[in-house]
């Protein structure tokens, strides 16, 4: 409690806020843009009505330096792997390093 009394509302992550969270915190990224592409599975395997269940997620980080599309991807994979085993059930990805975005920024 705070010294008026009142009681704070914490809000509970979302999904997408965990998945930011995680990766900014292991890849250190210089962009990172998650969207929530859910809605355009409805009716889908894996589609729930409340969303949240597919996302496309674009990564630059130094960190892929010298690893290859699927080490890139493994990594990825390996930094969310509970929000895939428990809520997402499909991410599409795009991981590059900062001299790749600078060489093509397409």
């Amino acid at each position: 409690m705070t010294g008026s009394g009142a009681l704070r509302s914490v809000r509970a992550m979302t999904v997408q806020d965990t998945l930011r969270a995680k990766l900014a915190a292991a890849l250190k990224p210089t962009r990172l843009e998650i969207v929530d592409e859910s809605h355009l599975h409805a009716g889908h395997a894996g589609a729930r009505p409340e969303g949240e269940t597919h996302f496309r997620i674009e990564i630059v980080s130094a960190a892929f330096a010298g690893q290859s599309r699927v080490a890139r991807q493994r990594l990825v994979y390996g930094i969310v792997a509970e929000e895939l085993r428990t809520r997402v059930h499909a991410l599409a990805l795009s991981t590059r390093t900062p001299q790749e975005l600078r060489e093509s920024p397409q």
